[in-house]
């Protein structure tokens, strides 16, 4: 039983509560930091606990490979996020969009939005799972709304019933998977346990899990941000505050896929011997390459800069899906791979663009120009940071996606040219607004804003690294989790 596991998981629990106490704005902002901090430190210790023995159990928790790559990543971009939420919503709180209440309320909401992640990351129930990424929802509903203009409310609102809607049919998903396991345990109490289930999931009822993965990757695909189920993630990113487009963006979509490809696991097993054993990974190819193309495409569109990226985010999410449904050692480990990398990177950019933002004193891509002239400090970072986000070598996302590129030549080479399709496509919707933001003529009048570049220099620094030469001990990490869930290592 690890000491490591109940801490990384309730901290932000009893944080959350904790900052809904307490009446010192700026000390809820340094203690957010801390508690961050101490997640962090408490995955660390666990992932070494999993590298040696597996599997780590305890407390109605259970982490394995798969897992604990999440877990640590969660925790370190929750801190990260938190040190540059600190000064940011300083400012924010001195520009009147909020007050001090809405100072406290954020705090405690964006630890209770990293408990739900965390207990959705380490539960082994499928019901607890559920509950933890609805959770999810009414924490950041309320991060979402925090400015209170009819713009915040309205997407708030729009967030909240499309989600409500989509978590509603993964509920119904998770009720067939019950159903199903009732029928081939030895204790039929146990049918939400998702140990149990995956030893038992050869003997699962092909049909009803084949209809509950429906059910769950349309649900659970919502949260992820696949088309047509995204509508909302535009309108959440553009409307709340830039540390919680970097924590959506960066946190909730990759929990939400986890979801998906642990019930896929489960469905491969179930149909491993029928006549269709690829049913599950075939509609998340085509929801994922879809949503891929379709966001590329609407790149092109946009005149808010976090709109810009959010359609980012669903890119490279549309992007993930398709490899973890492409399935096979390699395409697992590439889907892996571009799930560290992307978070590390759009998180880095999203505090980059609340910085440029409070520069230029609008979201409109319009009236941001010229960062390089008007504060280098911001403008190479951005520039730095789109570069890696658009899969320029030597960053960590062009080796992911060459990764990806190569798997997919090998198991559908017909799909490759619609990968590069989207991928071109990308490119030139990306640095069709970034040119006139970053190399523009500055306006005149701007002033200088204070920044906090650590986040985003950690964040860079990381994925450059994993461009260049992937460490040993991480190759491992994934290696295994390509295990659990591909069946067979990459390597």
């Amino acid at each position: 039983m690890s000491a490591a596991l109940p801490l990384v998981t309730y901290t932000p629990l009893a944080g959350a509560l904790l900052l809904g106490l307490l009446r010192h704005d700026r000390l809820a902002g340094w203690l957010n930091v801390a508690l961050g901090a101490v997640s962090f430190g408490a995955s660390v210790v666990l992932a070494w606990e999993v590298a040696r023995s597996g599997v780590v159990t305890g407390f109605g928790l259970r982490v394995d490979d798969f897992s604990v790559f999440l877990v640590v990543l969660t925790a370190f971009v929750g801190l990260t996020t938190s040190i540059f939420s600190r000064p940011y919503m300083q400012h924010v709180l001195h520009t009147r969009l909020t007050g001090p209440y809405g100072l406290r309320l954020y705090h405690a909401m964006y630890q209770s939005f990293l408990f739900t992640m965390l207990l959705a990351l380490t539960t082994n129930n499928l019901g607890v799972l559920w509950v933890a990424v609805e959770g999810a929802t009414l924490s950041t509903v309320m991060l979402v709304s925090l400015y209170r203009t009819p713009e915040a409310v309205e997407a708030a609102w729009k967030y909240f019933i499309l989600c409500g809607v989509g978590i509603a049919l993964a509920l119904f998903g998770t009720v067939l998977v019950y159903f199903a396991a009732q029928h081939v345990l030895p204790d039929p109490a146990q049918g939400l346990n998702w140990s149990v289930l995956n030893a038992h999931r050869a003997q699962l009822q092909p049909a009803v899990m084949s209809i509950a993965f429906v059910f769950l990757l349309i649900g659970y695909g919502t949260k992820v941000g696949l088309v047509p189920m995204h509508q909302w993630l535009p309108d959440a990113h553009s409307e709340g505050p830039t540390p919680i487009s970097a924590i959506l963006s960066g946190l909730l979509l990759n929990v939400a896929l986890y979801a998906v490809v642990r019930f896929k696991m489960l469905v491969d097993g179930s149909l491993a011997h029928t006549s269709h054993p690829y049913l599950a990974g075939q509609l998340m190819v085509g929801f994922g390459l879809v949503s891929f193309l379709v966001a590329g495409l609407f790149l092109h569109r946009q005149r808010d800069v976090k709109r810009l990226f959010s359609y980012s985010s669903i890119e490279h999410m549309g992007l993930m899906t398709f490899g973890f449904g492409l399935g096979g050692p390699l395409a697992t480990f590439a889907a892996l791979l571009h799930m560290l990398v992307h978070s590390l990177t759009k998180s880095a950019i999203f505090v980059t663009v609340g910085h440029a933002t409070h520069l230029a004193g609008t979201q409109s891509i319009e009236h941001i120009r010229g960062l390089l002239r008007a504060q280098p400090g911001i403008g190479w970072p951005f520039l730095l940071g789109v570069a890696a986000i658009a899969g320029f070598p030597p960053f960590g996302i062009f080796t992911s996606e060459f990764l990806l590129l190569s798997a997919t030549m090998h198991a559908e080479p017909a799909l490759t040219i619609l990968l590069l399709l989207g991928l071109v496509i990308a490119f030139a919707g990306l640095f069709r607004h970034l040119q006139p933001m970053v190399y523009g003529a500055a306006p005149e009048g701007l002033e200088p804003v204070k920044v906090n570049m650590l986040p985003v220099v950690l964040h860079l620094v990381l994925v450059l690294w994993l461009g260049l030469a992937i460490p040993a001990v991480l190759v491992a990490w994934l290696n295994h989790a390509t295990v659990l869930i591909a069946g067979a290592p990459v390597l």
